[in-house]
C-alpha cells in the first residue's frame, strides 16, 4: 500500500480521484462559460445625475467639502449616481437655494439653513440659534436624538409646506467674532458698527448697537471696500482667508456666541428623491455622516493652518472675544429669546433644545478634562486666556 499525504483539512488525497474532480470542475466551466457566452449582455443604464448647487463661491473651502460628499456618494453607489455640483450662481443666488430645491430647478443644494432664516426665523434654530451652553456637536447630536429632525420636518413640510427633504452634517467650530479694522475688547465700543452676518445673529447684533447686513459670503470684502460694511464675521479662517478678509481688515476676533453652533444643510427635491430606489436614498442621506467626518478632519487641519498663515503671512492680529462681549451677547440673547417664544412652534423648539443641553452639556462638562490647562502645560505661553 502507498503513502498517502494528508491534505490541509485532515483528508486524504487520491491522485486519481482529484484527476476525476479536475475533469469535472474543467466540464462544468466550459458549461458555464458557454452559458455566459450564450446569454445577452447586460448593460448598466446611465448613471442618474443630480443636479446640486451649493451657497459657496467655487474658491470657498466649503466647496472642498461639499466634493467630499461628492466623492462618496458617487463611489458607495457604484456609479449609479452622478452629481454635477455647482457654485453659488450658476443657477441661482446664494441665498435662493431652498426655493430652487422645492421649485425642482435644482434637484439639491449644499447650504446652510440660516440662509432661507427671511421665510421663517425658525430656520436660524436649526444652525445659528442661542446655544443655551452647547457646542455645534451637541446640537447635531439633537436634530439626530433629540428630536430636532422631526421638528424640522414640521417646519419645512406641515408649517411652510415645502416639497424639500433635508439632512445635517457636519458639527461646524463656533464662528469668530469677526474682523474689526481697529481693537475692540467692550460692548460699548460696537455701537455704530455696520456689521455683516446672518440669521437670528443679525437681531443679537442689533440688540448690541449694531446695524447689520446680510450678505454672502462672496459679497463681504466688495461691501468692505466701498464702505457699506466696517466690520463682518463670515465662518472660519481658511473661508474668511481665501475670500481676501485680511485684506480689508487686521483685527480677527475668535470665539464667540452669535452662531456658536451649525451644521451643512443637504437639500433635496422631495419628489426627485421619492423617486430613486430605496438603496440610492440611503446613500444620499448616510452619505451625509460619512462626508460629515471626513469635512471635520479637512477643516481641522485648513482651519488651524490657515489661521497661522494669517498672522504671520498677512500681519493679522489674532485675539479671543472678550468676556465683556461675551457676556452683553448673552444678555442679548436673554432680551431676544422671549420675543421668539411668541412663536408657539419656535417655542417648542427651544424647549427641546433647553431640555436636550440640560441634560447632555452637563454630562459633557462634567466628563471633560480641562483641554487648556493640558495644552498649556505641553505648550506653554502660547494661549491668551
Amino acid at each position: 500500500m502507498r503513502d498517502e499525504k494528508p491534505t490541509t483539512s485532515g483528508v486524504s488525497e487520491d491522485p486519481a480521484q482529484n484527476s476525476s474532480r479536475r475533469r469535472f470542475l474543467k466540464g462544468s466551466l466550459a458549461v458555464a462559460a458557454a452559458g455566459t457566452m450564450g446569454a445577452p449582455a447586460i448593460v448598466l443604464g446611465a448613471p442618474k445625475v443630480i443636479k446640486m448647487q451649493t451657497s459657496w463661491p467655487s474658491s470657498d473651502i466649503w466647496m472642498d467639502f461639499a466634493r467630499q460628499y461628492v466623492e462618496r456618494v458617487e463611489r458607495m453607489s457604484g456609479g449609479r449616481l452622478k452629481i454635477d455640483l455647482l457654485p453659488a450662481g450658476a443657477v441661482v443666488k446664494a441665498f435662493q437655494v431652498m426655493d430652487a430645491v422645492n421649485d425642482g430647478l435644482i434637484d439639491a443644494s449644499h447650504t446652510v439653513a440660516v440662509y432661507w432664516y427671511g421665510k421663517h426665523k425658525a430656520a436660524s434654530l436649526f444652525g445659528t440659534g442661542p446655544v443655551f451652553g452647547g457646542s455645534a456637536t451637541t446640537m447635531l447630536s439633537w436634530f439626530y436624538q433629540g428630536g430636532g429632525k422631526e421638528l424640522y420636518r414640521e417646519l419645512t413640510q406641515d408649517i411652510m409646506g415645502l416639497n424639500v427633504y433635508g439632512f445635517y452634517g457636519f458639527p461646524m467650530f463656533a464662528q469668530p467674532f469677526g474682523w474689526f479694522k481697529k481693537p475692540v475688547t467692550k460692548a460699548s465700543e460696537l455701537q455704530g458698527f455696520k456689521y455683516r452676518t446672518v440669521g437670528l445673529a443679525a437681531d443679537l447684533m442689533q440688540k448690541l448697537g449694531m446695524s447689520v447686513a446680510q450678505l454672502p459670503g462672496g459679497e463681504i470684502v466688495p461691501a468692505m471696500e466701498r464702505g457699506v460694511i466696517d466690520a463682518f464675521e463670515f465662518n472660519n479662517p481658511s473661508s474668511d482667508m481665501r475670500f481676501g478678509a485680511q485684506d480689508v481688515a487686521k483685527y480677527y476676533y475668535l470665539s464667540s456666541y452669535h452662531q456658536a453652533s451649525e451644521s451643512f444643510e443637504f437639500l433635496f427635491n422631495k419628489d426627485f428623491f421619492d423617486d430613486l430606489d430605496d438603496d440610492l436614498k440611503a446613500i444620499l442621506q448616510y452619505g451625509v455622516e460619512a462626508a460629515s467626518t471626513a469635512n471635520t478632519a479637512n477643516a481641522m487641519d485648513n482651519y488651524s493652518a490657515d489661521l497661522l498663515k494669517l498672522q504671520k503671512d498677512s500681519g493679522v492680529n489674532v485675539e479671543r472675544t472678550s468676556k465683556d462681549i461675551l457676556d452683553a451677547q448673552l444678555k442679548a440673547w436673554d432680551q431676544l429669546i422671549p420675543e421668539l417664544e411668541k412663536d408657539p412652534y419656535m417655542k417648542k423648539v427651544l424647549d427641546s433644545q433647553r431640555a436636550w443641553v440640560d441634560r447632555v452639556v452637563f454630562y459633557e462638562l462634567m466628563n471633560a478634562p480641562d483641554y487648556a490647562l493640558a495644552y498649556n502645560h505641553y505648550f506653554p505661553g502660547k494661549l491668551k486666556l
